[in-house]
């Protein structure tokens, strides 16, 4: 059986629903456990917040287009999101790994948003564009806000660490 466009769009718009929703429980993982990284604490929670209003947006499409995002793929993904988070916190250099996979995962959500202005695109849907694009623009200065602060984050990890304090959160 083969799917339309549209279907493929909705499924698309799904599958980033959850990606928001895994993003979410990742970054509020983190902040619970910083505590010598305040800059990058105050930034995860204003992304948590992008986040939330991400996901929201895509409600807010998925429901002119007559359909709901997936709460089994929202629970599955935040599920992940929870595990991937406690996966480093055994990990001397915790905030480190974190910092190169949350690089790492705002790239995928930027190509995520990228794919569905595609897809917005080929559906016909005219007026998501403006909310896909408010939503990359959000990932893409995530990005860039944790690549300009790498630096920042590996010299107070070392610094502590080489202080035998705890560096790691």
């Amino acid at each position: 059986m083969a799917s339309s466009i549209q279907d493929i769009y909705i499924t698309g718009l799904r599958n980033a629903h959850a990606v928001e929703t895994q993003a979410i429980q990742l970054l509020q993982r983190q902040v619970e456990r910083l505590e010598h990284y305040p800059t990058m604490v105050e930034r995860m929670r204003q992304h948590i917040e992008e986040s939330r209003t991400q996901a929201s947006r895509l409600e807010q499409i998925l429901d002119r287009l007559g359909t709901s995002h997936s709460a089994l793929k929202d629970a599955t993904t935040g599920f992940m999101g929870n595990m991937a988070a406690l996966g480093h916190t055994f990990a001397q250099d915790e905030v480190i790994k974190n910092t190169f996979a949350n690089y790492a995962f705002e790239h995928y959500e930027i190509a995520t948003y990228k794919g569905l202005l595609e897809m917005a695109d080929a559906a016909s849907d005219g007026q998501a564009p403006q909310l896909l694009r408010m939503s990359l623009d959000e990932e893409m200065r995530m990005a860039e806000w944790i690549d300009q602060h790498l630096p920042e984050t590996l010299r107070t990890y070392m610094r502590l660490e080489t202080a035998g304090q705890t560096s790691g959160v």
